[in-house]
């Protein structure tokens, strides 16, 4: 049951965090191939979910606080459990997670707070996006609204993308986009928002149906030069379907809005929530576990991804213009036919119930598909086009080497970009 990861300087060495309470350092990681060395350096701690090493020191973030491991004697285990922050606000309640641990360019922390399931806020954390100050003295509310935020990925501008799964007053599986001070949907948590209206509401930058990614878990980006086409796009590892997706997304009129595909490798045998990429080799390090509900059973596993080299046959930009869909890809494509995409919407209704029925469902014909000159861009001439909560594209496609693919975009559009 492995629940965080974070790299010492260097990346030959790691520490792991469990759902059981142990840390644990893995070494010989900078080696293509061989054995890795396992050390338990720490235990009996309290749900930890997140890790960060900061100048060498290891913070754990765990339910009740974030907490710095000390070896005082140098012999490899953990003497002294330094409570770096404890205003951690804890209930009885099952639900209440504290969910990943990181850090933005001043050394400040974050960590997402989730709610009590189907019941009110009792604290003012519940349901909300903390920030720990650098020296540990002082924690505040970033934002609020969210159910169960498996994770939170810390951007350079000030903002977060934060993941959020279906639930009451949450119809489906959100991406969300936030900034300070938002208010994202869960009525039920501690929240200042004015009423439960989705116009007191910050939309989410993709709503998610659980048959396409169920329990979407932490987002970081492909801050790496090894992971060719795919790098600096923004990743959500999910441990609902033991998958790893990318999002395409784009900013129309202030907001953000796209879609996620699943990246074109086998599913893991596991849920994988946490990840970070190795100083050492450039590729991905991932790792999840099974404890509620998700597709992928296994107890816990650990995993590197690694680009090979080969092209990469997904697509890895997209755009909802007034006219249809823009899709982008990493390789040169054959000739197109209409009949080769499938598009189609339907609505959710955002209420006090458990998620949401798919409503008012239309297939949207493709009534032209053109290529652009270096048979990298596809544009769909869709005549119903219309903002929707929810989009479902799907492609059968051949590559200019003859490769076949296929993919499945979900994506939500909340304005039409004109068209040059």
């Amino acid at each position: 049951q492995l629940t965080g990861i974070d790299f010492f300087p260097g990346g030959k060495s790691a520490v792991i965090s469990t759902w059981q309470g142990d840390a644990w350092r893995v070494e010989g990681l900078d080696q293509a191939q061989g054995n890795l060395k396992w050390t338990r350096i720490a235990s009996g701690m309290f749900q930890p979910l997140g890790v960060k090493i900061v100048d060498n020191e290891i913070y754990i973030g765990c339910r009740d606080q974030i907490v710095i491991l000390r070896d005082l004697n140098e012999d490899g285990e953990t003497d002294y459990y330094e409570s770096f922050n404890n205003d951690h606000q804890v209930t009885e309640h099952f639900h209440e997670f504290a969910m990943g641990l990181q850090t933005d360019k001043e050394g400040n922390f974050y960590y997402a707070k989730s709610a009590r399931h189907a019941k009110p806020g009792l604290v003012p954390h519940h349901g909300t996006l903390l920030k720990v100050n650098k020296d540990g003295l002082k924690t505040e509310i970033v934002a609020n609204g969210f159910r169960a935020a498996n994770g939170i990925c810390v951007n350079d501008d000030g903002s977060f993308f934060v993941t959020d799964q279906e639930g009451h007053w949450t119809p489906k599986n959100r991406i969300n986009w936030v900034k300070p001070g938002g208010f994202y949907g869960n009525y039920l948590g501690s929240h200042n928002a004015k009423s439960s209206s989705d116009a007191d509401m910050k939309k989410p930058m993709i709503w998610l149906t659980n048959k396409f990614n169920r329990s979407p878990g932490e987002l970081m980006w492909a801050q790496s030069d090894k992971w060719g086409p795919l790098t600096g796009q923004l990743l959500e590892l999910s441990y609902g379907m033991g998958r790893i997706f990318l999002n395409l997304y784009e900013k129309v009129e202030g907001e953000r809005q796209g879609g996620q595909v699943k990246m074109p490798i086998a599913d893991f045998k596991t849920g994988v929530m946490r990840g970070r990429f190795s100083p050492a080799d450039g590729q991905l390090y991932a790792l999840g576990m099974f404890s509620w509900a998700g597709n992928k059973n296994s107890q816990g596993e650990f995993y590197r991804v690694r680009y090979t080299g080969k092209p990469v046959y997904v697509p890895t930009a997209l755009h909802a213009t007034k006219d249809g869909l823009e899709l982008e890809f990493p390789v040169a494509l054959d000739d197109l036919k209409t009949e080769q995409f499938q598009v189609s919407s339907w609505h959710i209704k955002r209420s006090a119930s458990y998620g949401s029925k798919h409503k008012d469902v239309k297939a949207l014909k493709v009534s032209r598909v053109h290529l652009s000159k270096d048979r990298k861009k596809v544009y769909l001439t869709i005549p119903e086009i219309a903002p929707t909560r929810c989009m479902s594209i799907k492609a059968s496609l051949q590559a200019r080497d003859g490769k076949h693919f296929s993919f499945e975009i979900n994506n939500t559009i909340h304005s039409l970009k004109t068209t040059k």
